[in-house]
C-alpha cells in the first residue's frame, strides 16, 4: 500500500507526504518547518520518521522549510544537479551526507520505494515531478506544469492515484487584478495548468486506468476548490465517467491538511 496525503497545496506552500508502513517521504517542503511539523502530527505522523526530501524544483513555495528539517532531523534532500545549484543558497548549510543528487529520469529507491523522476515544463532551474512505486502500486505527484504533451502524459499514464495540478480558471485570471506580465506567466507554456486541462488530463488517465485523482496547487486569486472539481467533474462526465462513483475525486487544501488516499 502507498498512502499520499497533501500537508499543504498552492502557492502560499506545498508539502505532500507520501508513505507505506515502513518508508516516509516528504514531497518539497514549501512552508516553515513548524508548520510541516504541525501537519504531520495532524495525520498521525512525526517528522522524525521522514526519511527524505525529494524536491520538485527551488520555488520557495516548494523548499521554505527543507533547510531547517533537514538540519534539525538530519533528513536526506534529494534534487537534481540544477535544482540543487539553485537552492543551495535558500537552504543555507546542509550536511554533505544530506545532500542527495539525482538525474532527471533516472530512479532510485528511498527504502523500500522506487522512486521516479520525470520532467515537468515550469519556469525553473529543471523542475520534476515523481512517482513512488511500491508492490505494484504507483502514486504520482505531478505539479507546477505549464502545458501538457504526449512525453509527460505517458509519464502519469499508469498511475493508481496522482495529484495533478488544477491551477487557474482561465477567464478568472484573465479578469483579476495580477498584472498582465504575471498572467502570461501563468498562462504560458511554462507556467501553471489551468482547470480545463486538468479535466482533460484527469478524464484521459481515467479511462487508462487510474483510479484516485487529487487536485493540487489551486491559486487561491484565480480559482477554488469547487470551480476546480466541478471542471474536472464535467470532463469526467464527458467520458462517461461519474466521479465518486467510477472514481475517486477530491481537491487538496492550501491551507490544511487534505484527505489521505490509498492504493
Amino acid at each position: 500500500m502507498i498512502k499520499l496525503a497533501s500537508l499543504y497545496s498552492g502557492s502560499s506552500g506545498n508539502a505532500i507526504y507520501i508513505s507505506n508502513e515502513r518508508t516516509h517521504i516528504l514531497v518539497d517542503a514549501g512552508l516553515s518547518g513548524k508548520r510541516i511539523e504541525e501537519s504531520m502530527a495532524a495525520i498521525g505522523g512525526d517528522i522524525r520518521d521522514i526519511q527524505a526530501i525529494v524536491i520538485s524544483h527551488e520555488h520557495i513555495d516548494h523548499t521554505m522549510g527543507a533547510g531547517i528539517l533537514s538540519r534539525r532531523f538530519g533528513i536526506p534532500i534529494y534534487a537534481n544537479h540544477r535544482t540543487w545549484e539553485a537552492m543551495r543558497n535558500q537552504l543555507k548549510q546542509i550536511k554533505p551526507e544530506c545532500i542527495k543528487v539525482f538525474s532527471t529520469g533516472q530512479a532510485f529507491s528511498i527504502g523500500d520505494v522506487e522512486v521516479r523522476t520525470f520532467y515537468t515544463p515550469h519556469d525553473a532551474a529543471e523542475p520534476v515531478g515523481f512517482r513512488f512505486c511500491c508492490h505494484n502500486k504507483t502514486a504520482t505527484v505531478a505539479t507546477d506544469i505549464g502545458h501538457m504533451d504526449r512525453e509527460l502524459l505517458s509519464n502519469l499514464e499508469g498511475s493508481d492515484a496522482i495529484l495533478i495540478e488544477s491551477n487557474h480558471d482561465i477567464e478568472m485570471l484573465k479578469m483579476g487584478r495580477y498584472p498582465w506580465p504575471l498572467k502570461q506567466r501563468i498562462l504560458g507554456d511554462s507556467g501553471h495548468l489551468c482547470n480545463e486541462v486538468a479535466g482533460k488530463v484527469v478524464a484521459y488517465l481515467a479511462s487508462k486506468g487510474t483510479q484516485k485523482f487529487l487536485l493540487g496547487h489551486l491559486s487561491a486569486e484565480n480559482n477554488f476548490p469547487e470551480l476546480a472539481f466541478q471542471t474536472v467533474k464535467n470532463a469526467l462526465s464527458e467520458k462517461s465517467i461519474i466521479a465518486g462513483k467510477d472514481v475517486y475525486l477530491s481537491v487538496a487544501f492550501r491551507d490544511r491538511v487534505s484527505e489521505a488516499i490509498c492504493v
